[in-house]
């Protein structure tokens, strides 16, 4: 299914992979939310984008939200998650999309992306790069049974949502039926939690929170507009 796509700035598809120098110190990552389905034939193709983002691209943090409208079309999806898409919907609302689809990728919570469409995934990767803003510093610690996210002081004017995502490095799944009947899907970065951890204001903010599912876990503080204001992983 396709929605509005952002038309960024194109470039020359680049050569090869997708492989860039590490991120410098004190830069943050490009966020990249892919909202797909193993139920979705469409989807797969977006799937290998990210994962080879994932392989390639530490200066992107890759996501891939599994959203549940799919799951009554004949194969309910074993990473699907309210929470996906309920995010999803909030993008279409953010974004003023008339329509959610799969696959869909949001880049830096701001550019609307067919995930299959590479050179277009890579042209918005480009351009949340070369805009990104001075961003607010957040850090992750896990000890004693919990997960402590620090956030830094921004401006007076600054406010947003702190957010947890927990996630899976990898998952292969055999589908049994639906539009991917008979596939074998190797999926990346595969969102298993999203928790809305505290709101932020400004100032800076030290919070815990209580272990969430998957294997990985990265923070995101996200202003009302869908802006990324800053990230962070933790492994």
């Amino acid at each position: 299914m396709r929605g509005s796509v952002w038309l960024g700035a194109m470039a020359a598809a680049l050569m090869g992979g997708l492989a860039v120098p590490a991120a410098q110190a004190g830069e943050r990552p490009v966020v990249v939310e892919l909202f797909t389905s193993e139920g979705c034939s469409s989807c797969p193709p977006a799937d290998a984008v990210l994962s080879e983002l994932a392989r390639s691209r530490p200066d992107v943090l890759p996501l891939a939200f599994h959203i549940t409208y799919w799951d009554r079309l004949g194969w309910p999806d074993p990473f699907s998650l309210r929470a996906a898409t309920d995010r999803q919907r909030d993008y279409a609302a953010m974004l003023g999309l008339d329509s959610i689809y799969t696959p869909q990728m949001v880049v830096d919570g701001r550019a609307d992306v067919i995930g299959s469409d590479r050179d277009g995934v890579l042209a918005a990767l480009r351009h949340a790069a070369a805009a990104l803003p001075p961003p607010v510093a957040l850090h992750l610690v896990r000890a004693a049974g919990a997960v402590t996210l620090e956030v830094g002081e921004g401006t007076r004017a600054q406010q947003g949502t702190v957010l947890l995502v927990g996630y899976d490095t990898a998952h292969r799944t055999a589908v049994a039926r639906g539009e991917n009947a008979g596939r074998m899907l190797t999926e990346s970065n595969v969102v298993r939690s999203l928790v809305h951890v505290a709101d932020w204001h400004g100032a800076r903010l030290s919070v815990q929170a209580a272990p969430q599912a998957g294997e990985k876990l990265a923070a995101i503080l996200q202003a009302p507009d869908g802006r990324v204001l800053g990230a962070a992983r933790l492994d």
